[in-house]
């Protein structure tokens, strides 16, 4: 009377008396790449790079932007149908089948968190490390990473109500719009399209990726701010060179014990030693590091540092380790939910600015901001600025904002501030 299924595998149409009881939280819908660890040190050299999966929007995604996640962005990624149960994908990939394979990250979170399985898991899984795709780029199925519980409708006894003590109105919703869009695009498996909806701060971020007959599309869109007109606008996005008012110096970290890194700016990169995994604050530092020879097994996208705790708490990344010590590399002031911060690098106001881009920001109608500190930093010296339209991401700056007040845009990243703008203006 009572059925537990993969949301994603659900179809449209329901039978009779059958009803949906309710969605369970989900925190893993991402895809993650499988690799021996014995390959890394080859990668620059290879020219062609053979993954294994046989979904054609893994394929997609895969063969339009993995290589940019790859030591060698010249490396030719090709990909190779995989099938059979998970333990035998992952032993293909240990016979040398293919160079990585692809499968869903929620599969194997469910495998490591059973007893039964967990072990032989675990065997499967030695000498192998991982790279969780990111969403914004390798965007997964429609429900994927979701379970769906459902009923017979004609029962007379509470079933209803105690299973809906587990449903997660978020994940729900998450997957309602999810469905929604797919449905759009013409529903079905065989389609190159992967959509995901993922609630953050209140909105829901809808990432679209694939290809629709014989054209190619990248959508992103945050449902649930109405924005102002942005028509005419200019930005001013205060990052790296165009921070013309700080200097970061950096600070050597205390020799440290082996643990996960996350490294929240590549300005950090001159402490990163003896770690397990290593992952990032964003997409953009993440294909940095990766073009510095380090392998990445994750970023946070740039949704906050609870996008890690996220990956610290789950039962599948502690198999690939034996420790579970975090650490974050950050500025000297930073506090993280992650784990100890070493302090890497420090703002010092510099003596002279740079004319040119002190006179852009001051003719900017929003000033995008990377960081609180950056904030207090620029309108103390320049309290104009408190007048400017004020935009940043929904990761820890965005908390900030909301902390003290202050109005601000909310934006995905920069490239959705200057897609908004450049929509808007043409």
């Amino acid at each position: 009377d009572v059925y537990k299924r993969q949301y994603k595998d659900l179809g449209t149409e329901r039978p009779n008396n059958i009803k949906l009881a309710c969605v369970t939280e989900r925190k893993y819908a991402h895809d993650i790449l499988l690799i021996k660890k014995e390959k890394l040190k080859d990668l620059a050299q290879k020219q062609s790079f053979l993954v294994g999966t046989s979904s054609p929007r893994r394929i997609f995604n895969l063969q339009t932007n993995l290589s940019r996640y790859l030591p060698n962005n010249n490396m030719k990624v090709e990909c190779k149908t995989l099938r059979g149960n998970v333990n035998t994908r992952i032993e293909k990939l240990r016979d040398d089948h293919y160079d990585a394979i692809v499968l869903a990250f929620a599969g194997l979170e469910r495998l490591a968190n059973s007893p039964s399985s967990r072990e032989v898991l675990a065997k499967l899984l030695d000498g192998l490390t991982f790279m969780v795709l990111p969403q914004k780029d390798f965007p997964s199925s429609a429900s994927q990473g979701a379970l769906a519980i459902e009923y017979k409708d004609t029962r007379s006894d509470n079933l209803y109500d105690d299973l809906r003590k587990v449903h997660h109105e978020d994940t729900a919703e998450e997957i309602k719009r999810e469905r929604k869009a797919f449905a759009v695009y013409g529903g079905g498996c065989h389609l190159p399209i992967g959509i995901h909806v993922k609630s953050v701060q209140g909105y829901y971020i809808h990432l679209h990726h694939g290809e629709q007959n014989g054209q190619r599309f990248k959508k992103q869109i945050l449902e649930g701010f109405k924005y102002p007109s942005l028509m005419g606008m200019k930005t001013y996005f205060v990052f790296s060179k165009y921070d013309f008012l700080t200097k970061k110096m950096p600070l050597q970290g205390k020799e440290q014990t082996k643990s996960h890194l996350f490294v929240t700016s590549t300005l950090c990169t001159h402490n990163i030693s003896n770690y397990d995994t290593l992952w990032t604050a964003g997409n953009r530092s993440m294909k940095k590091l990766i073009q510095e020879g380090y392998w990445i097994n994750g970023s946070a996208e740039g949704f906050g540092h609870d996008e890690i705790v996220n990956f610290k708490n789950s039962e599948l990344i502690k198999l690939f380790s034996e420790t579970n010590q975090w650490k974050v590399l950050s500025h000297d002031n930073a506090t993280s939910p992650v784990g100890e911060v070493i302090p890497s690098y420090e703002h010092q106001l510099l003596k002279a600015v740079h004319k040119k881009y002190k006179d852009e920001m001051m003719s900017a109608d929003i000033i995008y901001w990377s960081s609180m500190i950056q904030y207090d930093l620029y309108t103390k010296q320049y309290p104009e600025l408190l007048d400017k339209q004020h935009a940043c991401g929904l990761g820890k700056t965005f908390s900030s904002f909301k902390e003290k007040k202050i109005k601000v845009i909310p934006c995905i990243d920069m490239n959705h501030l200057e897609n908004l703008v450049r929509t808007e203006n043409e």
